[in-house]
C-alpha cells in the first residue's frame, strides 16, 4: 500500500514537473526530469522485484549463520542469515 502511493505520487510530481518545464519551453531539463524521474520511480518498483531469494541450504563452505533470524512475511518461515566474512555477502536461508 505504501509503496503503490510513492509510486504513484513520485510519477504524478514527476511528470507534473517535467510538464511545467516542457510546456515552458525548457525543453533540456524537463526532458531530463522526466527520465530521470521515471528511471528512479521504476528503480524502486523493481528493487522490491529482485530482493535476494531464500535458499533451502546453506550456501556452502565459507558461509558462516548469523544470530540474525526473521520471518518471511510471504512464506512464514524462519529465515537464518549467512555470512561471507572474506566477500561480506549475505545469505537468506530457511531455517
Amino acid at each position: 500500500m505504501l509503496l503503490g502511493c510513492l509510486v504513484a505520487g513520485g510519477i504524478l510530481l514527476v511528470a507534473s514537473g517535467a510538464l511545467v518545464l516542457l510546456v515552458a519551453h525548457v525543453l533540456l531539463p524537463g526532458l531530463w526530469l522526466l527520465i530521470f524521474g521515471f528511471v528512479v520511480v521504476l528503480g524502486v518498483v523493481f528493487e522490491r522485484r529482485r530482493y535476494k531469494p531464500i535458499l533451502e541450504t546453506s550456501p556452502g563452505p565459507g558461509w558462516v549463520p548469523t544470530a540474525e533470524r526473521f520471518v518471511d512475511e510471504a512464506t512464514g518461515a524462519v529465515v537464518v542469515v549467512h555470512y561471507n566474512p572474506r566477500t561480506g555477502q549475505r545469505a537468506y536461508v530457511r531455517a
